[in-house]
């Protein structure tokens, strides 16, 4: 989908709150409030707004921990893979899976809340999930930067 000057400012304003009444992004971009309403109905439409959500803090939540989990596979069969991530998806701390290239199939991010949960997450879950070979963990030590907003161009 072709964005214009509206539409990236209003995808902005949105990343920033998604929670913003129609007034105040109308304002916000300098439209009416019906022009603006239906650019983001179309935004919608089109998926380019996949979803709205709540952003929870990791602290708050008891999760602080960030762990970066590097998954190597016995062998890269499509049965293999399509197994691998359908039991991925069924572990509650995985965040973010991405299937790479490189020296691992896999990295993973997963949130715990200390070293004894992370360590419970290996054995109970991770060293379990279908094919895996290999697991390599990093601990993140701090977040420097994270954000959802993603650059319009």
């Amino acid at each position: 989908m072709a964005l214009d000057r509206y539409d990236r400012a209003i995808l902005g304003a949105l990343q920033k709150n998604g929670r913003i009444s129609n007034v105040q992004l109308a304002a916000a971009v300098n439209l009416s409030e019906s022009a603006c309403l239906r650019r983001v109905r179309a935004l919608e439409e089109s998926g380019m707004i996949d979803r709205y959500v709540a952003l929870l803090s990791q602290t708050e939540a008891g999760l602080p921990g960030n762990v970066f989990v590097h998954i190597g596979l016995h062998r890269e069969e499509e049965s293999e893979l399509a197994a691998f991530e359908d039991a991925v998806r069924n572990i509650p701390e995985v965040m973010e899976c991405y299937l790479m290239t490189g020296e691992f199939d896999y990295l993973l991010r997963v949130v715990v809340s200390d070293m004894a949960d992370f360590e419970r997450l290996h054995k109970e879950s991770l060293t379990r999930l279908p094919g895996v070979a290999r697991v390599n963990s990093s601990v993140a030590i701090r977040t420097v930067q994270k954000t959802t907003e993603l650059p319009l161009r």
